[in-house]
């Protein structure tokens, strides 16, 4: 069993005589994997190695039944989701689906956004919609907490207006709950705010630029946390008086040793030769990610290589293409315009904790691909198609944290929250890829090499990614938590 697969009986001797919480999660982002999580599970597994004082398992609700435009997992996820034996996820659906619900859902955060357009009488209309689905949600969020005796429940992603009701639902159902001095409370865990992510659908932008009369944001006594002093920033200048608290990002560790049994009956499986570098895409298959970017940046390294004569590397997408499924359509038409389809191996969403099917095929998590991409020699690309939608972009942290070499188009926060000083391949025009190509096969060369000029950039990039991205402020950060739960702080 991996070693971050938690489960109550290897927890249930550790740190004995000590207050453990009861923690909840929900997530807006109605995935049963994303990036998010993975970070969540780099958080539990730094805990429970250095303060403990978690009760497992955590129970979660993902939103599928809140996000429609998450069509193969709405409204209760889809059949054959693997999750850790740490995480129990329901397939709870508060408000039943029925015809015409998915459009009220989209129709809302449609309306949301252009509040500044509507007449009075539309904003007490859209204020009714919100109000109606927001009940059901109370009530449920309510009853979760009551019959789990939940001391923390952390909501992720739940300021943007994907499901507003259900953000209004959980505030209230927290300021009910953790009334009359109970210790806890809900913790507000944004990685998004309005302004930062522009996503759009078509010419249409599908968040208001900033908060709204619709749009509830975090509120003492909550607590909020935010990643990134851009985000820090914006929060600021929310209606709120609750100052977000930064927090970085807590990194997987890096990968030790040969390959296990696991990870090459993964390479077996997915028919990859053990002497081929595998090149990791850590993304979803989303528009604003650019995985038609580096299919064709592949594309560039795959002549290299053959040019040059060196093992031809395969390309491992971690996302699903069910999840957009328009998008994916031109993602494919890339690889096969690009003649490389023997090469690209999309992973179908990777999940929080590697595991086996019933047919035996094996899934692996975050921290085994990394494992594989370094025992093979690859390498990590991470090509967002715009510089604004990406609040940290955590591919050039993978790469650092594994010590694998990565090439990154240009986008904002690659400055704005890594900094300078990075050693890697910098794309600065999407629109000639050969350099880049070129460039990423000098390293994949010296990577087969053990080159020591490389071997220390790399290390040079571990230990910037250990200063941007340190694990401490997370442990102050929860030992916080256990001490307002002690029975001295009541």
């Amino acid at each position: 069993m991996p070693a971050s697969d938690v489960t109550k009986a290897d927890t249930a001797t550790e740190h004995q005589g000590r207050r453990r919480a009861r923690v909840a999660l929900v997530c807006g982002d109605g995935l049963p994997v994303s990036g998010l999580l993975t970070i969540f599970r780099n958080i539990v597994d730094l805990v429970r190695a250095e303060c403990g004082g978690i009760e497992f398992p955590i129970t979660a609700d993902l939103g599928y039944s809140w996000r429609p435009d998450k069509a193969v997992f709405y409204p209760s996820g889809a059949p054959g989701l693997g999750y850790p034996q740490w995480l129990e996820v329901t397939d709870a659906t508060p408000v039943p689906d029925h015809p015409g619900l998915a459009e009220e859902w989209l129709g809302l955060r449609a309306d949301i956004e252009r509040a500044h357009e509507l007449t009075p009488d539309e904003r007490a209309a859209v204020t009714a919609r919100i109000e109606e689905l927001a009940a059901p949600y109370e009530e449920y969020f309510l009853s979760w907490l009551e019959k789990e005796q939940i001391d923390w429940m952390v909501g992720v992603n739940m300021t943007l207006s994907d499901a507003t009701p259900v953000t209004l639902a959980l505030h209230r159902a927290a300021a009910a709950y953790w009334s009359d001095g109970r210790p806890g409370g809900l913790i507000l865990w944004d990685h998004d705010l309005f302004g930062s992510y522009s996503v759009h659908e078509g010419e249409t932008r599908v968040y208001p630029q900033a908060p709204n009369v619709f749009t509830p944001v975090p509120v003492a006594p909550q607590r909020w946390v935010v990643p990134t002093q851009q985000l820090q920033d914006e929060g600021r200048s929310y209606p709120t008086e609750l100052e977000p608290t930064l927090i970085p990002y807590v990194l997987p560790r890096r990968p030790q040793g040969p390959l296990r049994a696991r990870h090459e009956e993964f390479l077996a499986q997915q028919g990859i030769e053990p002497d081929r570098p595998v090149v990791l895409v850590p993304v979803r298959v989303f528009r604003v990610k650019g995985v038609e970017v580096a299919v064709r940046l592949f594309a560039g390294l795959m002549r290299e290589c053959e040019r040059r004569g060196d093992p031809h590397p395969v390309l491992a997408v971690f996302g699903s293409l069910q999840e957009d499924p328009d998008y994916s359509r031109e993602v494919l038409a890339t690889v096969e315009a690009e003649g490389i389809g023997d090469a690209v191996r999309f992973l179908g969403g990777v999940p929080l904790t590697s595991n086996q099917d019933e047919a035996g095929t094996w899934r692996l998590d975050e921290v085994d691909l990394l494992h594989v991409a370094k025992a093979t020699a690859g390498g990590v690309f991470y090509t967002p198609n715009r510089p604004d939608v990406e609040s940290v972009g955590l591919g050039p942290a993978l790469a650092a944290a594994a010590c694998l070499p990565f090439a990154a188009t240009v986008y904002n926060a690659l400055d704005g929250v890594y900094g300078p000083g990075w050693r890697y391949v910098r794309i600065a025009d999407t629109g000639d890829l050969d350099k880049a190509a070129r460039q990423f096969a000098d390293l994949l060369a010296a990577h087969r090499a053990a080159d020591p000029a490389l071997e220390a950039d790399l290390e040079h990039n571990a230990a910037q990614a250990r200063h941007v991205f340190p694990d401490e402020p997370c442990l102050r950060f929860v030992r916080g938590l256990g001490s307002a739960l002690s029975p001295g702080s009541r």
